[in-house]
């Protein structure tokens, strides 16, 4: 990857893109409240699992075959991804979270990265209702647009998803900063293994039903910081 590529696709991974994911806490702050998260270890194991047995099979696929579509030219791969990945995402906050957050990045990506006509005709497909816009496929086809590979791609949603964790976490609970980089520090390794064996020819599945209850538990907490 060329320097100019780097800064183009870092920019959309950046906590400072206007995506709106400071205000979505994918149902870990149900999960504080419910006191299956009640430190950093708790979140740590918490995560590690959602890695492992939701986001790599299901977010993270989806990130890989949007790449490919992009890299492709193939609105419908892209298109059909999308919507299956919309009915995969059970929990109404969680669905709605994703698909604000994507649509952010479309709308930017669209305007900027100009040589890509799947990018505009991907935001087209948003605006006229016949796709949702989920994040994964965004920044799928963004990346691409980006010249990134499919693995630095997958890698860099990875990163970001746990970087969204440890925010809301710093807010949750008693772990601060310091604790924060110890826990990026630590799943490094994991997301580069996980960005590795993910394949665009996977289809898309998921199995993390205690984190999916409390993302779904979120809309009936008396009282919340986060809108998921």
């Amino acid at each position: 990857m060329d320097t100019l590529s780097l800064i183009q696709g870092l920019r959309f991974v950046d906590s400072f893109f206007p995506s709106g994911g400071f205000a979505f806490s994918s149902g870990l702050e149900a999960a504080v409240k419910g006191g299956a998260v009640r430190d950093g270890n708790d979140l740590a194991r918490y995560v590690e699992d959602l890695l492992f047995h939701g986001i790599s099979k299901r977010e993270a696929v989806a990130v890989a075959v949007a790449h490919r579509a992009a890299m492709a030219n193939k609105l419908a791969l892209a298109l059909k991804v999308d919507r299956e990945l919309d009915e995969l995402k059970i929990g109404r906050d969680s669905r709605l979270a994703s698909r604000q957050m994507g649509r952010q990045v479309m709308k930017v990506a669209a305007d900027q990265l100009r040589d890509s006509r799947l990018l505009r005709d991907f935001r087209v497909a948003i605006e006229e209702g016949r796709t949702p816009g989920h994040i994964p496929v965004a920044m799928g086809v963004t990346l691409a647009a980006c010249h990134w590979s499919r693995q630095e791609a997958v890698a860099a949603f990875l990163y970001q998803t746990v970087q969204g964790f440890v925010s809301a976490a710093m807010k949750l609970l008693p772990v601060g900063q310091q604790e924060g980089q110890q826990l990026l520090a630590r799943w490094g390794p994991l997301m580069a293994e996980l960005s590795r064996q993910v394949k665009p020819q996977g289809a898309l599945a998921s199995w993390s039903p205690v984190q999916d209850i409390y993302a779904m538990r979120h809309a009936r907490l008396e009282s919340r910081l986060f809108r998921s």
